[in-house]
Order: structure tokens, then sequence, then C-alpha cells
């Protein structure tokens, strides 16, 4: 099951997001919210979601 940890802004954050998520070693899935807004879920799978909540907020938050 997947589970949605992050709504990136733009595109540009997400390919961020999931480029530094995948070089961590994680498993990532990345899909259009609503096109008109252009915003994109970042989604893990549910049994990683803690460790990927840190690696996250490391990201998000150096």
């Amino acid at each position: 099951m997947w589970t949605v940890i992050y709504i990136a802004p733009t595109a540009r954050v997400a390919d961020m997001i999931q480029s530094k998520l995948t070089e961590e070693g994680f498993l990532i899935k990345c899909r259009p919210v609503n096109m008109s807004k252009q915003q994109f879920e970042i989604l893990v799978p549910s049994g990683e979601l803690e460790e990927v909540q840190e690696a996250l907020n490391l990201i998000l938050h150096p």
C-alpha cells in the first residue's frame, strides 16, 4: 500500500525530492494531484513511512 508523504508545489520540487529519496534507497512514486494546479504527490510504501519522513525532513530543512 502506498501512502502520500508530501505534496510538492511544482514538478521541479517533486523531481528533486524523488531523486534525493531514491538516492537514499527508498521506493518513491510521484503523480500529479491536479493538472491545473501542477501539484504532485510523493508516495512511499506504508512500511517505510517513518524512515522516509526522517529523510524528507533533512531534505526540506537542511
